[in-house]
């Protein structure tokens, strides 16, 4: 395994930020690290790249312990956090110049690594501009190419993609595809469907916890949740009524639309009812429109792990 934390832990003060979190990332695997605001995601990324110390535990990159062998971890792995300490002042060259520099890459291979890095993450044409007078998106992509300058096994990305218009995700997810072949890449990111498009894994934490760690398409099947929708006409009541009495329905969701009763049922384990809704539709005179069913989308699975009801606000008088 290239990646691997055990029981590793942070506190700050009295707060456990990081709580005994267990999960190990092999050669060519492509992770989404998922949680809400505040969940740990950085925090366990700092401490996989030696910038933060663990309260308790160990992690290892490449086989180098992170605590005890933080310069020989640093040379295997590329870091891309999310707010980019870029020198603004630079140009594009200038700077990447100086971190192969401070990389340690032979002056003999610097200009060709400097080239494929830029070529990769489609910085080529601004290699000459100030770093300064750069757009967000394109200040992210010097980031990734800062990452990759050292050949790493390991990339860790957070929020890789942020600031970018929708081309250039596109663009920056076939790179990361890519990558993938000869990186390892753990990345977090806000946005569900990015992983769903590029991640073959995904780890979601939570207060400081993993509480999953799965295949998207596996993740959804274990939440024992799906989805089908039906459109009808006639009376919304009783169609509502009759379809929560339905085998396995759990819940059900009433939208209007121009005339016809879109429901939205959700629906327990792998369960498909979509042959009683038939059934009853035409038993009960009823018009029936469409009749779909799909599986929980990572969103709905995300959702359903992370969310925990709040209790009342206490009123006062």
């Amino acid at each position: 395994m290239l990646v691997e934390a055990k029981d590793l832990t942070r506190y700050y003060g009295n707060l456990l930020a990081v709580d005994h979190v267990n999960f190990a990332i092999d050669r060519g695997e492509i992770v989404g690290l998922l949680g809400p605001n505040g969940a740990g995601k950085t925090t366990t990324m700092q401490m996989l790249t030696a910038f933060m110390p663990a309260t308790e535990g160990t992690a290892a990159i490449a086989g180098f312990d992170v605590h005890k062998e933080p310069l020989e971890v640093k040379r295997h792995i590329g870091y891309m956090p999310e707010n980019n300490p870029l020198y603004p002042e630079m140009r594009v060259n200038e700077y990447l110049k100086f971190r192969a520099h401070l990389k340690g890459l032979p002056r003999a291979e610097r200009r060709r690594r400097m080239q494929r890095c830029m070529d990769l993450c489609g910085i080529t044409d601004v290699d000459r501009q100030v770093i300064g007078t750069l757009s967000k998106g394109y200040r992210q992509r010097v980031g990734l190419a800062d990452a990759l300058l050292g050949n790493p096994d390991v990339l860790i990305l957070d929020e890789p993609t942020i600031g970018l218009d929708p081309n250039q995700i596109r663009q920056t997810r076939d790179v990361i595809r890519q990558l993938s072949e000869k990186h390892t890449i753990l990345l977090s990111t806000h946005i569900l469907q990015e992983v769903e498009a590029i991640c073959e894994r995904v780890l979601i934490i939570d207060s400081g916890k993993i509480v999953a760690d799965d295949t998207p398409e596996d993740l959804s099947e274990k939440t024992q949740q799906g989805f089908t929708v039906v459109e009808l006409k006639g009376d919304d009541s009783a169609q509502r009524k009759a379809l929560q009495a339905l085998d396995q329905v759990e819940s059900v969701e009433l939208e209007p639309q121009n005339g016809w009763n879109k429901f939205t049922l959700v629906v327990s384990g792998t369960a498909d009812i979509r042959e009683q809704i038939f059934s009853l539709a035409s038993e009960r005179g009823w018009m029936l429109r469409e009749l779909t069913r799909s599986r929980a989308s990572l969103e709905d699975v995300f959702h359903r792990i992370t969310v925990r009801e709040q209790p009342p606000e206490n009123e006062t008088s």
